[in-house]
């Protein structure tokens, strides 16, 4: 798989260093910027054009270890798509069933269950840098030894990961004063 990597002449890595990242990005930006080819023929202009925006596209996508993670998958033929509720832990949906009960008191005026959705926002904030843990430490993994394997652990963990990432903006949605 070529793509952003390619275009931004690194190596394909899910542990990269986001400092080498934004200096290459600095160096390319520069080096292909649009106006410098003003003067030039319109194919000359349009590709420059092109070109900074993919360069865009791709730093945007490499900086941020979550959607690189989603690019590198989907170049490996994965569906990453939303979450698919089997890939939730039984152990969640059943905090899930509990929050949602709480959600619905709290959305039916009923205040005596803040402390609750108070507790579950700490909570699944909590799980988010767990499953970040769980995800550096397998790009670590795929760097040094990249197999299918591998990768559909890290898709798995970033399933539970979007999972929970969406219980913690319902709670916060809920929690937040209304305006």
């Amino acid at each position: 798989m070529s793509g952003y990597y390619e275009l931004l002449g690194i190596p394909r890595s899910l542990n990269l260093s986001v400092d080498e990242l934004q200096k290459r990005y600095y160096e390319l930006s520069r080096e292909l910027h649009p106006d410098k080819f003003m003067r030039k023929p319109e194919a000359e202009r349009q590709r420059a054009l092109d070109l900074s925006s993919a360069l865009n596209d791709a730093y945007r996508t490499l900086k941020d270890p979550i959607r690189r993670a989603e690019y590198l998958l989907s170049g490996e033929g994965f569906d990453i798509g939303e979450q698919r509720s089997k890939d939730v832990p039984p152990e969640l949906l059943e905090e899930v069933f509990e929050l949602n009960m709480a959600l619905e008191e709290m959305r039916g005026g009923d205040e005596s269950a803040r402390p609750q959705l108070e507790k579950a926002e700490e909570d699944f904030a909590r799980m988010l840098g767990e499953t970040d843990d769980q995800l550096r430490a397998l790009f670590g993994e795929y760097d040094g030894a990249p197999s299918r394997d591998v990768l559909v652990k890290i898709r798995g963990v970033l399933n539970r990961r979007k999972y929970i990432q969406n219980l913690v903006g319902e709670v916060r949605k809920e929690l937040a004063p209304a305006v």
